[in-house]
């Protein structure tokens, strides 16, 4: 996926493709040239049906980068904005003053609702004369649904093109196109709503939750890219949805969507990285979903450098459905469930593991496995289950035990407890270990255990808050550990926004009508909040590159809870850079960073070289340029190039010195000094130097040296930081530093 020739022409380049893949073709199916996608806004590239004979051939002709299979990706508020901004300690007022309505977000996701609120364009400004985007039109979206909120809309077909030769040397095409940009999952509404949704009073999910629902950055535009079903997204076609966003004319790109942690391939084989990578070129700011694979370590993608990377957090408000036992004892558990049951019902109580079918093992019925419950036994019963085995969702758990008849279901799990699960009208409450050994407890001591499952009630100002959610995927990175990921947190866990209105049996409360919104988790979810900050800040400093919005975001990051401790991880311990990054997002603190890390297409390219990438290669990514690789490029300079964190993949012996370099820029007041704090970790010597950096003006910069070394440490990582301060802003440098 090389850049395009200065001066390129279009349908040239599609030639070129054609001729290249006709190439390849034996002879005796000469008719047969599959293009699927072509590539030729922002970068050169096809996408096409080949054997995996036809594709090893053509990786080996000239100028192509890389070849690799087209895989299919995964999809990875009424308070999460309040939250943010009052962790701040900054006065929200200046949330609106701030922003300009000329920044657009380009979604690319599961396509859009625009019946929904979240996208009138009431009191929004004219489009912008720079957007050369489209409305397009299909079987159930019309032109009249873009507005001037909502600016753009395509959808992409994942049927294959169909393109023979014609006699006259040129080739027909014939696109077999359906659908339309209309979301029929409700995940690209979600997000769309969440980075940049309107402001709506009085928006709630069938009563709870109840606020003011509104985007990150409210004034900026939505362009929508369909590339993706609830199957999930074909790479080539979202690597077309990053090539028009380019073309189109968006500032900020949104992708809540990545391939598994357990099949990463390399960067140049990475299409949202080969996309992202252009689309830096071009000043757009790609902000991409870690993912949700967690928490086990070396589970975050979309690791590239030029990605701002997302972890997932929870807010202070959870949903709680309380259990009152026979005896009278009154628990909380979490979950979202709109059941009709009151405090004066009762059921009887069983544990799984007791009825279980025959020749079921007692381990299976206890996990509530499929088939492995009695429903003699279970009938009119509420279930008790454990959550130990992680390949069984709490879905199946439910329909499990909907289908035995049961009149309720508690889940005993430590971990999943913390992400409430929307149950519909089904009672279901979701315990820790703790008050699930209360319930097992009360079981054994009577004969006739009895319970009932209450109703789903808001809980706000919960504390802790914010926590990193357990799903959410850790550093550090599987291709590289020279660069600390994820970057930064932001809220994943039962956040509200606009969805898609739902029809499904039991998913709508009794006497209810559909709703407009949805409570959703995932890293999917944190993504958006962080392109909505991106957009907000770009609103207000519109000269500011992609890297200096990430540095911004990244440096003033809070790694300190509502209580005013360390933010946690859900175990309990206190987290790492490589489970929150920087930290939770502060858009209000980031608007006055003082100091950015401006990391520039240059150091991107030494990256590669770092990588082991060769000169050649890395020349056709980067058209027209004569950039040669720094002689003697080994892995150990990636955490040279310039980032807003620091990561020494290797620190070995006790009396290695391992020194990296970082330049910043000034963006604050003119005349400025700062001087460097170090938090190392036990058993680390850190220094910096110079340790005072003295500005006379604005957009000077200035270098530092930072040198570690692990003269008494412990194997393994260990995380600390340089802050910098001016006494009006604070400047954070986060690290993490391995002792072998």
């Amino acid at each position: 996926m090389g850049g395009i020739p200065e001066g390129g022409d279009q349908e040239a380049l599609q030639a070129s493709h054609l001729q290249m893949l006709s190439s390849v073709i034996p002879s005796d199916e000469e008719g047969r040239v599959s293009l699927t996608q072509s590539y030729h806004h922002a970068f050169m590239g096809f996408s096409a049906m080949l054997t995996e004979t036809e594709a090893a051939s053509l990786s080996g002709y000239d100028g192509v980068v890389s070849v690799f299979r087209d895989r299919i990706l995964r999809l990875h508020t009424t308070r999460s904005w309040d939250f943010l901004e009052a962790e701040s300690g900054i006065g929200s007022e200046r949330l609106h003053d701030r922003s300009s309505n000329d920044v657009i977000i380009g979604i690319i996701d599961t396509g859009i609702w625009p019946e929904s609120p979240s996208f009138s364009d009431a009191g929004m400004g004219k489009i912008p004369s720079r957007w050369k985007g489209t409305c397009m039109e299909g079987s159930d979206f019309k032109k009249p649904d873009c507005n001037r909120k909502l600016i753009g809309a395509r959808y992409y077909t994942s049927q294959a093109e169909s393109i023979r030769p014609a006699t006259n040397g040129s080739h027909t095409i014939k696109v077999n196109g359906f659908g339309s940009a209309r979301d029929s999952v409700g995940h690209g509404t979600h997000t769309a709503s969440t980075a940049a949704g309107t402001v709506v009073q009085n928006a709630s999910y069938y009563g709870i939750a109840q606020g003011e629902a509104k985007g990150g950055s409210p004034s900026s535009k939505l362009a929508i890219y369909k590339a993706c079903s609830l199957g999930g997204c074909a790479s080539s076609t979202v690597l077309k949805a990053i090539d028009d966003a380019i073309d189109d004319g968006v500032d900020v790109i949104s992708i809540s969507i990545g391939m598994s942690s357990a099949f990463q391939t390399d960067f140049l084989s990475d299409p949202i990285a080969i996309g992202a990578f252009h689309a830096n070129q071009r000043g757009v700011m790609v902000v991409c979903s870690g993912g949700n694979d967690g928490p086990d370590p070396y589970t975050v993608v979309n690791s590239a450098p030029w990605i701002l990377t997302v972890a997932a957090s929870s807010i202070d408000r959870t949903f709680q459905s309380q259990i009152v036992l026979g005896n009278g004892s009154i628990l909380k558990g979490f979950a979202i469930n709109f059941s009709n049951l009151s405090s004066s019902d009762s059921f009887p109580l069983v544990f799984g593991g007791d009825v279980a079918a025959e020749s079921t093992p007692v381990s299976e019925a206890s996990n509530c496995y499929p088939g492995s419950l009695d429903a003699d036994k279970t009938a009119g019963k509420i279930i008790v289950c454990v959550g130990t085995d992680p390949t069984v969702t709490r879905r199946v758990k439910k329909l499990v035990a909907q289908g035995a008849r049961a009149k309720g279901l508690i889940l005993i799990d430590e971990d999943e407890k913390g992400v409430p699960f929307d149950s519909g009208s089904f009672p279901f409450s979701e315990v820790g270990n703790d008050v699930g050994a209360q319930i097992l407890e009360y079981m054994n001591s009577t004969k006739k255990p009895s319970a009932v499952i209450l109703p789903a009630e808001d809980a706000k100002e919960f504390k802790p808050a914010p926590i990193v959610a357990y799903f959410s995927a850790r550093g550090p990175g599987g291709l590289t550990e020279a660069i600390l990921k994820p970057d930064v947190m932001a809220p994943g866990v039962s956040i509200v926004a606009a969805s898609i209105p739902s029809s499904d049996i039991g998913d709508v409360p009794v006497g209810k009508k559909p709703s407009s919104f949805a409570i959703k988790s995932g890293t999917s979810m944190a993504c958006p909040h962080v392109a909505g900050a991106a957009a907000f800040i770009k609103s207000s400093h519109p000269r500011w590159s992609p890297s200096m919005i990430r540095s911004a975001l990244m440096t003033t990051a809070t790694i300190t809870n509502n209580l005013g401790k360390p933010l946690t991880s859900n175990s309990g311990a206190n987290a790492s850079f490589h489970d929150m990054g920087a930290g939770e997002i502060s858009p209000l603190r980031a608007l006055s960073p003082g100091l950015v890390f401006e990391t520039t297409t240059e150091d991107y390219l030494r990256f590669l070289c770092y990588y082991g990438y060769k000169d050649q290669v890395i020349r056709s990514v980067i058209t027209g340029t004569n950039f040669s690789c720094p002689p003697d490029p080994t892995q150990d300079l990636i955490s040279n190039i310039n980032y807003p964190s620091i990561s020494i993949a290797k620190l070995e012996g006790k009396q290695t010195l391992v020194k990296v370099s970082r330049t910043v820029t000034n963006v604050g007041p003119a005349n400025s000094t700062y001087t460097a704090a170090v938090d190392a970790p036990s058993g680390f010597v850190v220094k910096v130097s110079p340790e005072r950096l003295a500005f006379t003006k604005r957009w000077m910069k200035a270098s530092y040296e930072v040198s570690f070394g692990a003269y008494d440490a412990s194997r393994g990582y260990g995380y600390g930081s340089i802050t910098w301060s001016d006494g009006a802003h604070t400047v954070r440098n986060g690290f993490a530093v391995n002792a072998m």
